[in-house]
C-alpha cells in the first residue's frame, strides 16, 4: 500500500512516471466530456497539484463530489504537463472522497474574498493562497528566531501567563479570577475580598514576560522568552490585538551597544531565514502587493516592493542617532515646517508617533534607525537613567513602513536608583519587591529589548492589518473560534 507523498515533495523532486498516494483538499475543478481537471492543495506549499483524469473510467457519483472545498485522496501516475503554468500532472487510477464539501454552501469560492469577510471565517481561511502562505511563513520564523537564540547559546524561559505584577505599569490588563461574579466576597470596608480568590490577590493575565526574564538572566547570563501576552485596550486599530506573541531576550553583562548589536543582528538573522525558506510564499505576497498597488494612487504607492523592504533591512547597516537628535531633524523637517505631519512636533520630550519614525526611516536616512536615550518620563520605570537625570538607556528600532518594530533598554541595575524610580511612578514596591531583590544580591549591568512577533510578521509578509497574521484573533468585542 503506499504511503502519502506530500505536494512539496512531489514538485521539488519532478520525478515523471513515479506512483504516488496525494491527499489533500480540491481547489478548483474544470470538466469537458473527455477529461476532468482538478487542482489539489495540501498545505505543504502554496503550489497545486493538478490531477488530468478521464471521466468514463471512474463512477460518475464519485466525479460529482469532487467539487471546491472537498477532501479526497488520489493514486495514479505522475506525467510530464501538457499544460501551461505547471511541470508534472497527476493521473488518477484511484480517487476517494475523505470529505465531501457542498457546493452551494463551501463559502470560499475560486474568486478574490475580503480581508474582513475571512476574518468571518476564520476557521477556513487558512485554505487560501494568501493565509496559507502566511501561516507557513509564520511558523518559519518561530524556528528561526529559537535556532537563533538557540545557536547563540541562550536559554528559553517559561515566565507565567498569570501575574500579580504590571510590568508596562500601563493598567490595561486582564484580570483573572475564580470568585462567583454574581455573589462577590467584600471586606468589611466594602471592596472586593481578593483574599478569598484562587491566588488570594488581584492576579491578571501578563503584558510582558521581561521582568520574570530579568531574573533568570542573572542566574543564567542570557535568556530569551517567546509566548503570549496580553493587553486589555480597548483599540480597534490595525496595529492592535488582544493576545499577540512576543520575544524578549535578557542579557547580563549586556550595556546599551551590545543591546543594540544583538537586536540588530537578530533582525537580519530571522529575515535572511525567511527570505531563503519562505521564497515562494513571499513570492506570492510580493505578486498580491504589487496587485494591490496598481489601483493607488501615486503619492500611496510604496517606493519598494516587499522583497525589497526585506532585502534593504539585510543590506543596511542600522543608523544610530539619539532621541535629541531625532527631535532636532523632524523640528525642522518640511513635513514639520508645512504642518502635514498629524502631531507636530514643537519641543523636547513629544512622545513620537509613527508618522515621525517613518520619516526618519524612509526620507531623511533611507535605512533603519535606532533611536536611543529617550525622556525617562516617556518610558518605563525599569530603564537606566542617564548622568543627566534627564533621559534613560532605552532603544527603538524603527523599520519602512511599520515605525517602531523592538523596543528596548539597558535595565536599571542601581538599587537606589530603582526603588526612587518606582516610588515616582506610584508602583505599589510590594508587587514588585522580588524584582528589587535582584538589585541588593549580586546586581549587574544588563539589557534586554521586545519584539512583538505579530509587528514582526507583519513587516515581512506585508500585510496591513495585524488580525491577518495571527490565526485566530482577539480583539475588542471578538473571541470567536
Amino acid at each position: 500500500m503506499l504511503k502519502r507523498t506530500k505536494i512539496k515533495k512531489i514538485l521539488q523532486d519532478g520525478t515523471v512516471d513515479q506512483k504516488v498516494l496525494v491527499k489533500g483538499w480540491v481547489r478548483t475543478k474544470r470538466e469537458s466530456k473527455n477529461v476532468v481537471f482538478v487542482n489539489i492543495n495540501d498545505g505543504s506549499t502554496i503550489h497545486n497539484l493538478q490531477a488530468v483524469a478521464d471521466p468514463s473510467q471512474f463512477d460518475e457519483a464519485i466525479i460529482r463530489k469532487i467539487t471546491t472545498g472537498a477532501c479526497v485522496a488520489l493514486e495514479g501516475t505522475l506525467a510530464q504537463s501538457m499544460g501551461k503554468g505547471q511541470q508534472l500532472e497527476l493521473l488518477p487510477e484511484s480517487i476517494d472522497i475523505l470529505g465531501v464539501a457542498d457546493p452551494d454552501k463551501y463559502p470560499l469560492q475560486p474568486k478574490k474574498h475580503s480581508f474582513e469577510f475571512l476574518r468571518e471565517i476564520a476557521h477556513m481561511r487558512p485554505r487560501t493562497n494568501t493565509f496559507s502562505a502566511i501561516f507557513r511563513i509564520r511558523h518559519a520564523l518561530i524556528f528561526a528566531i529559537h535556532k537563533y537564540f538557540n545557536d547563540k547559546g541562550f536559554y528559553n524561559i517559561h515566565t507565567p501567563i498569570i501575574t500579580g505584577s504590571d510590568a508596562e505599569g500601563a493598567g490595561e490588563m486582564f484580570q483573572v479570577t475564580t470568585l462567583d461574579l454574581k455573589n462577590t466576597p467584600l471586606t468589611e470596608e466594602g471592596k472586593i475580598d481578593f483574599g478569598k480568590d484562587f491566588f488570594e490577590k488581584p492576579t491578571n493575565l501578563t503584558v510582558s514576560g521581561q521582568l520574570e526574564a530579568e531574573l533568570a538572566a542573572l542566574a543564567l547570563s542570557e535568556v530569551y522568552t517567546f509566548g503570549p501576552t496580553f493587553r486589555a485596550e480597548n483599540s480597534n486599530t490595525a496595529r492592535h490585538l488582544a493576545e499577540f506573541w512576543m520575544i524578549e531576550p535578557e542579557m547580563a553583562f549586556y550595556e546599551l551597544d551590545d543591546n543594540m548589536d544583538l537586536a540588530e543582528d537578530f533582525l537580519k538573522n530571522v529575515i535572511q531565514y525567511a527570505i531563503d525558506n519562505c521564497a515562494d510564499d513571499l513570492d506570492f505576497l510580493n505578486k498580491r502587493l504589487l496587485d494591490e498597488e496598481k489601483n493607488k494612487k501615486k503619492e500611496e504607492k510604496s517606493e519598494m516592493t516587499l522583497l525589497e523592504r526585506l532585502q534593504f533591512i539585510i543590506d543596511n547597516q542600522f543608523e544610530r542617532i539619539t532621541y535629541t537628535e531625532a527631535i532636532d531633524i523632524l523640528k525642522n523637517s518640511k513635513p514639520n515646517k508645512k504642518k502635514k505631519f498629524q502631531y507636530l512636533i514643537e519641543s523636547w520630550g513629544a512622545d513620537l508617533q509613527s508618522e515621525h519614525e517613518r520619516y526618519l526611516v524612509e526620507k531623511h536616512f533611507k535605512k533603519p534607525v535606532i533611536l536611543t536615550d529617550y525622556p525617562k518620563e516617556i518610558k518605563a520605570f525599569y530603564m537606566k537613567q542617564n548622568e543627566d537625570d534627564k533621559t534613560v538607556r532605552a532603544m527603538d528600532i524603527l523599520f519602512p513602513g511599520i515605525g517602531e518594530i523592538v523596543g528596548g533598554s539597558q535595565r536599571e541595575e542601581n538599587y537606589e536608583k530603582l526603588h526612587n524610580r518606582i516610588k515616582e511612578m506610584d508602583i505599589h514596591e510590594e508587587s514588585v519587591w522580588w524584582y528589587l531583590d535582584t538589585r541588593k544580591f549580586g546586581s549587574c549591568p544588563h539589557s534586554g529589548f521586545g519584539l512583538g512577533f505579530e509587528r514582526l510578521l507583519l513587516f515581512v509578509t506585508g500585510m496591513s492589518n495585524i488580525r491577518d497574521v495571527i490565526p485566530f484573533p482577539r480583539t475588542p468585542g471578538n473571541a470567536e473560534f
